[in-house]
């Protein structure tokens, strides 16, 4: 299935596992960022990895089990490929953390530099999915910007909630 393709169901399920990944991917960030002298890029990059794959796996099981309790069957082919689909193409989203972090590992930066570089590039992709979220809908000009400030406003909040906790 090509972008834009589908249904606005399907849509809105590659939509939020976007952004399931996404959050997930700024905490863990972040959680790195506050004792990146202490981490080596391998490692940070193999620690965002497995937080990432987790998570899909998570969200895909979730999704059969939904999938099995309203249906009252198993998947068909097509529906249970779409599911895999929606999961691979999200991996998608740590693909700037992961050169940033690649580029720690090469030297060229800092692993601290590249985890900050990863944060802003997340916030970013948070707005990114909420301004894809909500282009095609028919609101008003005033309640698409409230969408996208409160995407851009709740990865604001993951970074201040991960520095709180790290402050103490």
């Amino acid at each position: 299935m090509a972008r834009g393709e589908g249904t606005p169901e399907q849509r809105a399920a590659v939509l939020k596992e976007r952004i399931y990944i996404t959050f997930t991917s700024l905490a863990v960030v972040m959680a790195l960022g506050s004792h990146a002298d202490e981490l080596t890029a391998g490692a940070a990059a193999v620690t965002l990895l497995i937080a990432v794959v987790g998570t899909l796996l998570a969200v895909f099981v979730a999704d059969l089990v939904a999938f099995i309790a309203i249906h009252t069957t198993v998947p068909d082919r097509a529906e249970l490929g779409h599911m895999a689909s929606v999961s691979i193409r999200a991996l998608g989203v740590v693909g700037l953390p992961m050169i940033f972090v690649g580029l720690a590992g090469l030297g060229v930066w800092e692993v601290a530099r590249a985890l900050r570089a990863s944060t802003i590039a997340l916030i970013i992709s948070l707005v990114a999915i909420g301004y894809v979220a909500v282009r095609r809908v028919r609101l008003p000009l005033g309640q698409r910007l409230i969408v996208l400030f409160a995407e851009f406003g709740l990865g604001v909040a993951v970074v201040a909630l991960e520095l709180l906790a790290h402050a103490g």
